[in-house]
């Protein structure tokens, strides 16, 4: 038992080695034994909002097919920690393969693989803008993640004062919309360049297309093992054009797949 005292629900060891499980059967995530807290804290909201009385009911729920409590379990234990221009010494490298693909024409193809609430995506698309001096370059931008409810607040663009405040304040003016009730609206000209789609890195089949001239998949592969991240990236080598670039986070490195991607720059990489 991972008894507490402060718990409300009775949590066991059984109960967490089948989350687990499920999540890493769906997801690929591989949660390490100190998550036990994390995992109870986040699923705990659930079994109020359906007024259950342990986790062994829960369980049984998700193991009975409930899809829609199965997305908002997935959903829970995501972690969706993100801002605009995150880890900036990726971008200008981004507008610099941008100017350089230019003069061959045709339309730029990016896809930012784990956009979470969006602001990776709006980054990108904001580079793209700077890199062409237009608000309508010739770049289309797939922005995908699992989680269904940050795609809403993607898709949606609209964000707080506080989320951009780091932001230039030549930026916000050119590529933000100021709402009456102090929010920011992301331009209809850059909505216009990103697609917002849900997708399973670990599934099957991708309903995406390459080639791609840049993939970002920043700060997703330290939850995946390594043959997991193997897999993702023997299926992101053939998405990118020979000229692409494969941007990953700043803690993760793919020493071990260097049959497949080399170093190009810092936490940057081109097909080997």
């Amino acid at each position: 038992m991972l008894a507490s005292p402060s718990r409300e629900f009775p949590f066991t060891t059984q109960d967490f080695e089948k989350i687990r499980k499920l999540i890493y059967d769906y997801a690929g995530i591989a949660l390490s034994p100190g998550k036990e807290d994390m995992v109870y804290g986040r699923l705990a909201r659930r079994l109020r909002a359906l007024g259950l009385n342990s986790f062994g009911d829960y369980l049984h729920r998700l193991e009975q097919g409930d899809q829609g409590e199965f997305e908002l379990f997935t959903n829970s234990l995501t972690t969706n920690l993100t801002s605009f221009f995150r880890e900036g010494h990726h971008f200008p490298a981004l507008a610099e393969l941008l100017r350089a693909q230019r003069e061959h024409g045709g339309v730029l193809q990016l896809w930012c693989s784990a956009s979470s609430t969006g602001e990776e995506a709006w980054s990108m698309a904001i580079t793209a803008c700077e890199a062409f001096d237009s608000l309508t370059p010739p770049v289309q931008i797939i922005a995908t993640d699992l989680d269904t409810h940050v795609l809403e607040t993607a898709r949606a663009g609209i964000y707080s004062a506080d989320e951009v405040e780091k932001l230039d304040p030549a930026r916000v003016r050119r590529f933000f919309v100021r709402q009456t009730d102090g929010r920011y609206q992301l331009r209809s000209e850059l909505k216009s360049l990103v697609s917002f789609r849900q997708l399973n890195l670990i599934a099957q089949s991708w309903n995406i297309r390459g080639p791609f001239d840049a993939i970002f998949c920043r700060n997703v592969m330290i939850y995946f093992d390594k043959p997991t991240q193997n897999r993702i990236l023997q299926r992101f080598s053939p998405l990118l054009k020979p000229t692409g670039l494969l941007f990953v986070g700043h803690s993760e490195n793919l020493y071990h797949a260097t049959d497949l991607f080399k170093l190009r720059g810092k936490t940057i990489y081109q097909k080997a």
